[in-house]
């Protein structure tokens, strides 16, 4: 069954969020503490669905361009022996059905180098904006202040 997370799934999460980080060859700072903060602090800025073979975590999005709410899907995992089952999809169509805030799309990102994730999105529906998303971390971050 999915449901919404709650501060009991957090190690939960995390344990998924390395696999995903291990599968993409990255690296994650996120802590149980900073993930129940930022999931069930004062100002939540995370929300998120989980199965016992995997998870979403999305946050809301607005687009000036389209003059609607969206959310974004931060990450998707499911886990190697239930791909295939249909659950990524029932993952990305739970966090439309537990968003409270109105989002008329989804958008998320994708490694390059993912050819399977790229497929299964498209098989979604999804398609690409045409421009490359860009950060700014510290130091630089400092260097506007």
């Amino acid at each position: 069954m999915i449901r919404p997370i709650t501060p009991t799934d957090i190690p939960a999460l995390l344990t998924m969020l390395h696999a995903l980080v291990a599968e993409d060859k990255g690296t994650i700072n996120s802590t149980a503490e900073t993930l129940t903060q930022a999931a069930f602090g004062p100002h939540p800025l995370l929300h998120g669905v989980i199965h016992d073979n995997g998870m979403a975590l999305y946050f809301p999005d607005y687009s000036t361009h389209r003059g609607q709410p969206g959310l974004y899907i931060q990450d998707l995992y499911v886990a190697p022996t239930a791909r295939g089952t249909g659950l990524a999809r029932a993952l990305i169509a739970a966090t439309l059905q537990h968003q409270t805030w109105g989002a008329l799309y989804i958008t998320l990102g994708v490694s390059p180098d993912n050819a399977q994730a790229t497929r299964f999105y498209a098989k979604c529906g999804f398609t690409f904006r045409g421009y490359e998303m860009m950060i700014l971390q510290s130091p630089a971050l400092e260097s506007l202040t």
